[in-house]
């Protein structure tokens, strides 16, 4: 699966399961920078659960990754936060994660395994309040609701800095 071009440089993946309740974040954000003006090269597409295509897409010869998701750190619902991951401490691949689900340390180590990954890997994460139990729940609950705008302005700064990070390199 190749969704590069000539111009592709950063790879957005919106994570989630829509029937999760806040588990969505990832995906509502995806869907919420199909809207906006992102740099040339930026690719934008919600993975949701698919996560061999997630891992797949993974060994594109991307400049950096943002990974979109919930991310429980026991902070209030709807904290933003952005990581980057070190993806020399994620470890060997030890199992294959499930096709039906989403883990995104299980897919990077798959992806790493299989190949090489892009070292910058970032995540724009939200603390999630409620991801639907066994009974699970469509929508977001209204803190993480509320979060996704700034979720996306996230992504586009993000986006934005490694951009110009690359263009300042790309002089010296």
């Amino acid at each position: 699966m190749n969704l590069q071009n000539k111009t592709s440089r950063i790879l957005v993946a919106g994570i989630g399961n829509i029937f999760l309740g806040d588990d969505a974040f990832g995906v509502e954000v995806a869907r919420a920078l199909e809207t906006r003006s992102l740099p040339e090269g930026v690719v934008v597409k919600d993975f949701g659960i698919r996560s061999f295509d997630l891992a797949y897409a993974l060994l594109d010869p991307w400049e950096a990754v943002v990974l979109v998701d919930a991310v429980p750190r026991g902070e209030a619902p709807g904290t933003l936060y952005t990581i980057e991951v070190d993806l020399n401490e994620l470890g060997k691949a030890e199992d294959t994660p499930d096709a039906h689900s989403m883990d995104p340390v299980k897919v990077l180590r798959l992806a790493q395994s299989t190949g090489h990954v892009t070292p910058r890997v970032y995540v724009v994460g939200c603390e999630p309040e409620d991801c639907g139990g066994e009974e699970g729940r469509i929508g977001l609950t209204p803190a993480v609701q509320a979060a996704v705008e700034g979720g996306a302005r996230m992504v586009e700064e993000l986006v934005t800095r490694i951009v110009a990070e690359k263009a300042l390199t790309a002089v010296h």
